[in-house]
């Protein structure tokens, strides 16, 4: 087993840095679909770009390395607590170079491990096989999409689409609202694996079971593989677009299967995965563990370019914002502008919103820009380095935003998805915006962070921490304005309509 850990190490680096030929393929096809020079069209340059720069720096293509999920087929007799054991070594290992975020918190205590290891991490399904090779197939999916994972019990009343009933009919209507339920939030375009039947557990298992299908496959069954192009042609209708901006591209993949249910029972299970699907595979010798062979990609064959030209193509009508922001300046934005931000900037998420809740910041807020995310940082020296910085999901921090740009002054907060009503509010009532960044373009971020001034609150993890970044040229765009106007809001409101009319029709 001399070539093991080495195997491990590099599959899960593949997978974390470079996206398989059928996402590929999807996400031309989205860019080749989107109307031009609309919101989402900027938004999908954007993600080409990222992934190309991932791919060429061997860098995390999104900061949020999700939960590393594994699904191992072994063949009769070989020790699977061994392998347990080097799977856990290589994830740890993978992170210390900077290819997964340390994502693995305790839920008693808060506490990051560190190295994405802890009870039940990472998640490794086995079973057994008639074959003499390793089968090993990994996910990474992040916490953003994770979050957007909805279970359906039938019959049920849905938004926009009224009663679903235990029939087809009723299914297509929980998979057509879960599209639209995600909206930015999931960083659409997404796919989704669907579990229909079985019970609680096994339906959200097998459902993110299918996503190790090739977004290019055909169903066998022949009423699934109907079902699923229905749900590809009327989600891509309903207007979501990339980013939750509103376009012509929601979903690049529909994969469903069934299990037998319980009488009493009669579930509908959907796993959500974002734009950035990573996944990959290898067939190990099982006395070596040397790779054999890739799955779902040739390593022999280039990858092919996604971007027509590197980085964001500028227009000449961005907004440029210096830090720190003035209340003027900002109450001069308005939903619809391409802003680029430089100067000094702060990271804020989860654990900082709660921590600013009941202690004041251990920096200066006023006029500043807080960041929604939690990067991907390695040490050097003395100081720091971001490799992977793109936003996280903004709606989680809603409970706390509004008090919290109050009473420190914040003049824009950027993520991604959008928030609420109270946050608008605030928006309108202190002179604040809020700046939507493009969900998982980590690389695309990390290229304009200058420099590591400082981190504060380390405490909390790498994730969670309070990182100061000197920035040039960040981009993003205003969603929500000081003057009460919401992008998000609309979108919704608009693809609801759309939602119900595509729904009527079934």
């Amino acid at each position: 087993m001399q070539f093991l850990r080495d195997s491990l190490v590099k599959l899960i680096t593949e997978t974390s840095t470079n996206l398989p030929p059928d996402v590929r393929q999807a996400m031309a096809w989205a860019l080749k679909t989107e109307k031009p020079k609309t919101q989402s069209s900027l938004a999908l340059n954007v993600i080409a770009s990222n992934i190309d720069m991932a791919e060429e720096d061997e860098g995390p293509i999104c900061q949020d390395t999700g939960m590393p999920t594994f699904f191992v087929k072994t063949p009769r007799e070989y020790d699977q607590i061994a392998l347990k054991e080097e799977i856990r070594q290589a994830i740890a290992e993978a992170t210390r170079r900077g290819k997964l975020r340390p994502n693995s918190v305790d839920p008693i205590t808060g506490k990051n491990s560190g190295d994405n290891l802890g009870p039940g991490v990472p998640i490794i399904h086995f079973e057994q096989w008639g074959e003499k090779d390793v089968d090993i197939r990994l996910i990474l999916k992040g916490g953003g999409c994770e979050n957007r994972n909805i279970q359906y019990s039938l019959p049920c009343t849905l938004d926009h689409l009224g009663r679903a009933d235990r029939n087809l009919a009723g299914v297509r209507k929980c998979m057509l609202h879960s599209v639209w339920a995600a909206q930015g939030q999931g960083c659409s375009p997404g796919a989704i694996g669907v579990c229909i039947g079985g019970d609680r557990t096994a339906g959200y298992e097998h459902a993110k079971e299918q996503l190790l299908r090739t977004l290019d496959d055909v169903n066998p069954d022949p009423q699934l593989a109907a079902l699923e192009k229905e749900i590809m042609d009327e989600a891509n209708q309903v207007g979501v677009g990339t980013m939750g901006f509103g376009g012509k591209v929601s979903l690049i993949g529909c994969k469903i299967t069934t299990m037998h249910r319980l009488p009493a029972s009669f579930f509908v299970s959907v796993a959500y995965d974002c734009w950035a699907f990573r996944r990959l595979g290898v067939l190990l010798d099982a006395s070596s563990g040397a790779i054999k062979q890739w799955l779902y990609r040739d390593p022999d064959r280039p990858v092919e370019k996604l971007a027509k030209e590197a980085g964001f193509p500028l227009t000449g009508r961005e907004i440029i914002l210096e830090t720190p922001l003035t209340e003027e300046k900002v109450r001069s934005l308005k939903v619809g502008d391409v802003v680029l931000i430089s100067g000094l900037i702060y990271t804020g998420r989860d654990e900082a919103h709660s921590y600013m809740m009941k202690k004041e910041p251990p920096i200066d807020l006023k006029g500043s820009v807080l960041y929604h995310c939690g990067p991907v940082a390695l040490k050097q020296g003395e100081g720091w380095k971001i490799t992977a910085a793109g936003p996280t999901t903004s709606i989680r921090e809603e409970p706390y935003q509004a008090d919290i740009i109050g009473r420190y002054g914040i003049r824009a907060v950027m993520g991604k998805g959008g928030m609420g009503k109270k946050t608008l509010d605030a928006l309108q009532k202190y002179g604040a915006v809020y700046l939507n960044a493009i969900g998982g373009a980590a690389q695309y971020y990390a290229r304009t962070i200058t420099r590591v001034e400082g981190v504060s609150l380390m405490e909390l993890g790498i994730p969670e921490a309070m990182w100061h970044l000197r920035v040039k040229d960040m981009m993003a765009l205003v969603t929500m304005d000081a003057n009460g106007n919401s992008l998000h809001a609309l979108v919704e409101q608009e693809t609801g309509k759309k939602l119900e009319a595509i729904g009527s029709k079934g």
